[in-house]
């Protein structure tokens, strides 16, 4: 019975916030763009929650794929996680009445919730997801798994992310060891106009050698200007 308890409670609640998220947008979205809402997730909400394929890693939030795996074992549907999405979204609530690690009202609204919630409803918890194949090699695929366009602006990854800094800037001139370092120890030197502690400080741990190895290779040898010292 007690087995039995664990399964039922997080599936009523499942059920509640669906119908909360039914309450407040309607009966759902016709024209929700899952593509596009893989794009917004990356840069509002990488940085804090983990979803596979979306390549993100954040440890702020839970993970998605961990909090809807079970329902969706279950049999509920892409269209109830999509709702119960929006609902978190809508309506966040305090997480260990902390404000300061708390998801923030209006992170997306509107059409970008909906995009947002449709791609979260099609992906989280889904067995063996993945980012998708990207051209560019093994360096430009790590940087794609691991949601570095959620944070980083980098010409040849497409990637427009402002909460760190610009690598196309940053980066030109710099050798392999160096940004491998800055890969894995991110604290060591920071760039002027950005806080410490925002980048994962886990990459060596999430990572293989040989992927640190060609991520660093792939951000040397795209980044405009890349080759050039500094100067």
């Amino acid at each position: 019975m007690a087995r039995v308890r664990k399964l039922i409670t997080p599936l009523l609640a499942l059920v509640a916030l669906a119908a909360l998220a039914l309450t407040a947008s309607g009966c759902g979205t016709t024209d929700a763009d899952p593509q596009r809402g893989r794009t917004l997730f990356i840069q509002k909400c990488s940085e804090c929650h983990a979803l596979a394929q979306a390549g993100a890693v954040g440890q702020i939030g839970p993970s998605l794929d961990h909090a809807f795996a079970a329902a969706r074992e279950e049999g509920n549907d892409s269209d109830t996680i999509e709702g119960v999405v929006k609902a978190q979204v809508e309506y966040p609530r305090e997480s260990n009445g902390n404000p300061a690690v708390s998801m923030p009202a209006d992170l997306v609204t509107g059409q970008d919730l909906d995009d947002v919630a449709a791609y979260v409803g099609e992906w989280a918890g889904v067995p063996g997801a993945a980012p998708p194949k990207v051209a560019g090699g093994p360096g430009a695929q790590v940087f794609a798994n691991n949601s570095c366009a959620g944070c980083h602006t980098f010409v040849a990854a497409e990637a427009g992310g402002v909460t760190g800094p610009n690598l196309d800037e940053e980066l030109q001139g710099e050798d392999q060891s160096h940004v491998e370092e800055m890969i894995v120890n991110p604290n060591a030197e920071i760039v002027k106009g950005y806080p410490p502690n925002v980048m994962p400080q886990n990459y060596e741990q999430l990572l293989s050698a040989k992927e640190i190895e060609d991520l660093a290779k792939y951000l040397i040898e795209n980044a405009a200007g890349g080759g050039k010292s500094k100067g």
